[in-house]
Formats: C-alpha cells, sequence, structure tokens
C-alpha cells in the first residue's frame, strides 16, 4: 500500500480491513459473529431480521422489491422515488403503478402519498405485487403510514419503505413512526447518512409474514460483493449499539439544535424556513424537525445560487439545494457555534440580496408527471435512436434524467416526453442545478426508443 495512505488512514483502520475467513464469519452465511451482529440490530429496530448492506440503501432497496416482484408483476410506487428504486425495477422486470405525490406549490417540492390515493390504486389493481412508500422524503416529511400500511395489508399486499432519511426516527417518539413502528413489511433504512456509520453501509430491516425471508436473503447475497468489507460491518455494528444507548439523546439533541435554528432563521428578512405549520393535510401527516427545508424564492435568487454563495463567502456545505430551496440536515454531531454560523450567513444572505422585488422572484412551476407508453425495462432494453433534446417531444425516452440531489427522476425510461417537461430541465440547467442521467452529459441530446419504418417490397 502506498505510505502515504497507509499513514493517512492509519493502522487500526487497516487492521480491519480484512476477508471473510471461516474465524470472522460470512455476510452471505452468517453463523457468529455477524449474525449476532444483525440479530442486535433487528432488536433494536424493532423487525423480525435485519440484513447488513454493504452496497448502500440502494443496495438494499433493490433486494426489496427483486425479492417481491418478478417479471410482469405490477408494484405501487410514488412517482417521486429515488433512481434505484427504479433501477430494481427494470431489473426486475416489474411494471410500475405510479401514485402521484402531493405537491406543495408554495414550496415547489413533492411531499409523500395518501391514504386515499394508497385506496385508490389499491381497488384498481389488487393483483399488486407490492407497494413502495418513501418515509419520510428526503425534506423531512411524512404521511400517515400506519394507516397506508394498515390499508395495504387489507389486501394482503407487503408494504416496501424506502427509509433512506429515517434511521433515527425510530429512536424518538417526537419523530415521525418508523417502517417498523407502522407494521411495514421491509424498510430499506441508511446508516451512514444521519445514523454514524460509514458511507455505503445501511440495513434492511424485514418483518415476516407477507414477506419470503429466506427468498429475500438469496437476493441480497446476489446483489452483495462477496468481498465484504469488515471495516463497513464493524461501523454498522458500532453506528447500531450508539443508536440503541443513545439514540433518543442524540435525537433530542438534534431536535433542539434544529428548533433553535428554525425560529432565529425565521426572524431573517425574505427567508422561511419550514416548520410545523406545515402539518394538517393528508400527505403531511408527520414531520422531521431535523430537517430545515429554508425556502429562498422570496430572495429573488434560486436555492442553488444559495447554496454557492454559502460555499464561497462562509464554506458552508448544504444537504442540497433546489430552484427554490436549501435544505440542511441538522445532527447530533452539530453544535450551537455550527447554527450559529449558518443563522449568520442567511442574515449576510438576506442583507446582500435585499434589493431584489418581487417581480424578480422565480415563478413556480412543478411539472406533470409524464405518461408511462411502456414499461421501463423494455424502454431501456429497446432499440434507440438519439436526438437533440429540444426536439424530443412526443417521443419514448430509455434514460433517466434527474437532478441529483435528491435523485428523483423527471423522465424514467418508458415515459413520453412532453415540451413541458424538456423546459423544466432546460431551467434546471440554465440556473446550474445538477441535472443528471442521460449518456450525453451536456443534455444537448437525449435516446428514445427508434421508430420502426415498414420495409417496402
Amino acid at each position: 500500500m502506498h505510505p502515504a495512505f497507509r499513514e493517512f488512514i492509519g493502522e487500526n483502520a487497516l487492521s480491519i480491513d480484512l476477508i471473510n475467513i471461516a474465524p470472522l464469519d460470512d455476510l452471505h452465511h452468517p453463523k457468529a459473529m455477524i449474525k449476532e451482529a444483525q440479530v442486535l440490530a433487528a432488536e433494536a429496530f424493532g423487525a423480525d431480521h435485519t440484513f447488513f448492506s454493504v452496497q448502500g440503501t440502494s443496495g438494499a432497496i433493490m433486494a426489496m422489491i427483486m425479492a417481491t416482484c418478478s417479471p410482469g408483476d405490477k408494484i405501487i410506487v410514488p412517482r417521486n422515488v429515488h433512481k434505484s428504486i427504479m433501477s430494481a425495477i427494470i431489473f426486475a422486470g416489474a411494471v410500475p403503478i405510479f401514485i402521484h405525490p402531493a405537491m406543495d406549490e408554495r414550496l415547489g417540492i413533492s411531499h409523500g402519498i395518501t391514504v386515499k390515493a394508497v385506496q385508490k390504486a389499491l381497488e384498481t389493481h389488487p393483483d399488486a405485487a407490492a407497494l413502495l412508500v418513501i418515509n419520510p422524503t428526503y425534506f423531512g416529511i411524512a404521511g400517515d403510514l400506519r394507516e397506508i400500511v394498515r390499508t395495504a395489508h387489507n389486501y394482503e399486499i407487503p408494504v416496501l419503505v424506502d427509509e433512506a432519511h429515517g434511521v433515527h426516527i425510530h429512536f424518538h417518539e417526537e419523530l415521525p413512526i418508523s417502517a417498523m413502528q407502522a407494521g411495514a413489511d421491509m424498510a430499506a433504512t441508511s446508516v451512514h447518512k444521519l445514523g454514524g456509520s460509514l458511507t455505503q453501509t445501511s440495513i434492511l430491516n424485514v418483518r415476516e409474514g407477507l414477506v419470503d425471508v429466506d427468498r429475500v436473503k438469496t437476493v441480497m447475497s446476489m446483489l452483495t460483493t462477496t468481498s465484504t468489507s469488515y471495516i463497513f460491518l464493524a461501523s454498522l455494528d458500532m453506528a447500531r449499539q450508539h443508536l440503541a444507548l443513545n439514540g433518543h439523546l442524540l435525537a433530542e439533541q438534534a431536535m433542539q439544535l434544529a428548533n433553535k435554528a428554525r425560529d432565529m432563521i425565521n426572524e431573517i428578512p425574505r427567508i422561511h424556513c419550514v416548520g410545523r405549520e406545515i402539518l394538517g393535510t393528508a400527505a403531511t401527516f408527520a414531520m422531521d424537525p431535523t430537517k430545515l427545508l429554508i425556502h429562498v424564492r422570496d430572495l429573488g435568487i434560486t436555492g442553488w445560487e444559495v447554496e454557492n454563495w454559502l460555499r464561497d463567502k462562509y464554506n458552508i456545505e448544504v444537504e442540497m439545494s433546489d430552484l427554490y430551496n436549501i435544505l440542511c440536515f441538522i445532527t447530533a454531531g452539530d453544535t450551537e457555534e455550527s447554527i450559529k454560523t449558518l443563522v449568520n450567513a442567511l442574515r449576510d444572505l438576506s442583507v446582500e440580496f435585499a434589493h431584489a422585488q418581487a417581480e424578480d422572484k422565480p415563478t413556480i412551476s412543478l411539472p406533470n408527471i409524464p405518461m408511462l407508453s411502456t414499461t421501463p425495462r423494455n424502454a431501456f432494453y429497446s432499440e434507440t435512436e438519439t436526438i437533440p433534446l429540444v426536439e424530443a417531444a412526443g417521443r419514448v425516452i430509455t434514460e433517466f434524467i434527474m437532478v441529483y440531489p435528491p435523485g428523483i427522476p423527471i423522465f424514467l425510461p418508458g415515459e413520453v416526453i412532453t415540451e413541458e417537461n424538456i423546459a423544466y430541465i432546460l431551467e434546471n440547467i440554465r440556473v446550474g442545478l445538477p441535472v443528471q442521467g442521460p449518456e450525453d452529459e451536456t443534455l444537448k441530446t437525449i435516446k428514445v426508443v427508434k421508430r420502426q419504418t415498414a420495409i417496402s417490397g
């Protein structure tokens, strides 16, 4: 190993960078300490079984879907899902049945799905193999998950939960309820995002009953490297212990800091930090106050401009930005000082852009969800041709286009391209947001299903 890297990373880390020899157990067939660690994790998260993922939450999400869906099976999903969910649907050959998430026109974001929308989808598709729910959303908003689960279970349909941003919610009663608390059947839960483990480590929580646990094990193994990192596994185990013993205190500290920051931010002219006033609709049943969703539209600039301003002027890195907002995560790792730095920076921002007039404000618009013309798998594997994006209206796309983060697709393979969505993409590109997905990284061209021409005799 390069001596400089060895010195930097340290002997302790390298001393546990091992392989799955017999005394160290094997993640693919755990019988000793890895099995014990996963049993303890299941106990901590209220699951019947917990599987460690060294392929991130994306790997756990793929395992959930591929363990419950066979080719041709329907899966009910919100349209604002992460790209890993759609990738899994392509791999599984499943047919997505989209539920429109509730849209917040004031903030320019999408929330979760409602019980009413779930009931309607289940009535129309009672033969669905699974229902997938996001809990909470990237912005910390949760629907009535317990009632959604109860509704799906009336049809004996398992509920899969993307809990990428909710590892901590299980450990405090004032946070939205977790997937396992709500009675969900599986949850892909990111430990590395907010639970203190190393990047790329997550867990898959499973409840027995509507899910074949042995099939879940098989699919997890199929999707997992045989060279599993013991550094990763150890960090997951220690994060579990820290959450189990101190999770309530850690969440309490983060909430107190976040609420203090929210109050101070809301005293700043033209800047609004979303709070409990957002609750009360069918899609906004609960919220995670540690997520600071800061609306900057009234400053007459975009969230992307605010993100770059904060980085350049204050060395502050936000979680994400979009056309209208920035998102900041507050954790127990934050301090009064880090909160003060953020608030002071936003005060300066408000002063610097105090000249902006109301007519300078960007207009909030959210594009309609495109129509799905064919299954994502069929589109992904179809014969394609490359055409200019600006001329693509009416064609069927074979690629993903998304703003990342958060990785929610504007277009999915199989959807019909519209002028409205092209305009939305171009607006995001114009203001500098990270639009990505197509093979052509300039986004000048995209791949669409090739038009078949008749063969003349």
